[in-house]
């Protein structure tokens, strides 16, 4: 058991289907094609497109997006045996900067788009006429759309989310959240149980409850690098997630996770209440010197190190390593709620990319190795 990472349940574990090597450079965008009989790939270099950046495919009409660093998107129509392309329209608004994330949306004939002059843009996708613009406040790095209410969710290099509501020819802001340390680098919705996901590279994924209009916000700790990756299976209630260190994690939604508390600030450890080393006045009163604070990850109680001297998983708080917990908390935690709800796999490269195609229960991932991996997961009964 490395990293102190769980084994992978065997009724979960990814099984590699195919691998395309002798790659010129390395995939930053690719999707399966619907029978799971092909894809589309775009390399980092191109000799078609000499600066593509981002990609969109609706598979229903086999209409391509590719987004460039000019800050262009070239439509391309595709043929019935994916054999030829044809172009189709070029759309045009992101003053000559690199495109970072391109989204059709078929329901309501929008192309969505954002660049690094840090504003989001949608497009008729059928007059190829713009329709508006939001300024964001940093550069716009995931990009997610829910047709049934039309709010955009926008995720940024200053590890904010913002939520947007679309209309027509307008944009309002909703409001905003902000739990990552990192710049988010990738986003998630789950329409039917309005939940969004975003990872980012403090190694963290955060499940934001909408749909609940709580606010909760549950925090999934199960990577030792960047997450470069997120694909939700709606009908399974599964998370699938990928880090720029090759590990793969495949997380069971199903079960009720815990917000993790607030920390709480004390001059004393709320334990043995000895003083911590910035409370003179305790220190000079009890002549002795005071000690370093840390916090319980289950109850986010100040503690000293003594007070808090074990180490334990949470699973339900969505920490699948050992974390620091009070020796209380410690003592309270049943062995069954240490027990993983998660499978790990390594996938052998590091990856850069991932793509995940729900209805037939494939997954696409592409690594710095120039390496694109083929993987069938497993039904989820």
């Amino acid at each position: 058991m490395a990293d102190g990472v769980p084994p992978p349940s065997p009724a979960l574990k990814p099984c590699l289907l195919n691998e395309i090597r002798d790659l010129h450079d390395v995939v930053i965008t690719a999707v399966i094609l619907p029978k799971g009989d092909g894809l589309i790939s775009l390399p980092s270099t191109q000799y078609l497109f000499s600066s593509c950046s981002c990609m969109a495919f609706s598979p229903e009409t086999r209409r391509l997006f590719v987004g460039t660093v000019a800050g262009n998107i070239c439509e391309f129509s595709l043929s019935e045996d994916y054999n030829k392309m044809t172009p189709a329209l070029t759309y045009s608004d992101h003053q000559g900067t690199r495109m970072t994330v391109v989204l059709f949306v078929l329901e309501v004939e929008w192309l969505l788009s954002t660049g690094q002059d840090k504003s989001l843009t949608w497009h008729c996708s059928e007059s190829g006429q713009l329709l508006g613009t939001y300024n964001t406040t940093a550069c716009v790095s995931g990009l997610q759309f829910d047709v049934e209410t039309r709010h955009a969710f926008v995720g940024d290099q200053s590890g904010q989310v913002t939520i947007l509501k679309l209309e027509q020819d307008r944009c309002s802001l909703v409001t905003t959240f902000k739990g990552h340390t990192g710049n988010i680098t990738a986003l998630c919705w789950d329409p039917i149980h309005r939940m969004l996901f975003s990872g980012s590279s403090d190694q963290s994924i955060i499940m934001w409850d909408i749909g609940g209009r709580t606010g909760t916000a549950i925090e999934l700790q199960g990577h030792k690098d960047k997450v470069q990756g997120l694909c939700y299976a709606s009908a399974t209630h599964h998370l699938i997630s990928c880090s720029s260190d090759g590990r793969m994690v495949i997380w069971d939604m199903n079960v009720t996770r815990e917000e993790t508390p607030e920390w709480l600030d004390s001059d004393s450890c709320q334990k043995c209440e000895k003083p911590f080393f910035w409370n003179f006045k305790q220190m000079w009163d009890r002549r002795r010197i005071g000690l370093r604070q840390h916090h319980c990850r289950k109850c986010g109680e100040a503690v000293c190190a003594k007070c808090s001297s074990n180490s334990s998983p949470i699973p339900l708080m969505g920490f699948e390593f050992p974390v620091r917990v009070c020796n209380t908390c410690h003592e309270s935690i049943p062995e069954k709620d240490r027990v993983s709800t998660s499978t790990f796999h390594n996938s052998e490269h590091n990856i850069v990319y991932m793509h995940y195609e729900s209805t037939i229960g494939i997954l696409l991932t592409s690594g710095t190795d120039k390496v694109i991996k083929v993987w069938m997961i497993p039904r989820f009964s």
